[in-house]
């Protein structure tokens, strides 16, 4: 057993080319350290999104801070801590955070193909 602590003073930019605005995320699971499984903590700040985009497997999105949006090609919908979002492979989406405002998330994943869609 492993125990990892999310810790904002440990994220590191994100310079994806998926991210749009400012974004800092801290990998807590990762390939090391289980072979199946991603878990990353994601703070999209002031208003920062990633673009339209989609996975080849299931993406759990754990709300744990602030206000976001998650986006899908028939709608927005406002996140706050607390909301979990279970998006379906192949399903278009979008998530980050609301105006104005900052929202962390943790990604879960199991290892697959992701691409960005326009």
């Amino acid at each position: 057993m492993r125990i990892i602590r999310q810790d904002i003073e440990r994220a590191e930019p994100n310079t994806s080319p998926i991210m749009v605005g400012e974004v800092v995320s801290q990998n807590l699971v990762a390939e090391g350290d289980a072979p199946n499984l991603r878990v990353t903590a994601v703070t999209f700040r002031d208003g920062a999104v990633n673009r339209w985009h989609m996975h080849s497997t299931e993406q759990v999105l754990v709300v744990t801070d602030g206000e976001g949006i998650v986006a899908t090609e028939t709608g927005e919908h406002r996140i706050t801590p607390g909301d979990v979002v279970l998006i379906q492979p192949g399903e278009k989406h979008w998530h980050g955070a609301a105006p104005g405002q900052n929202m962390t998330h943790l990604s879960i994943l199991i290892p697959g193909e992701m691409t960005i869609v326009e």
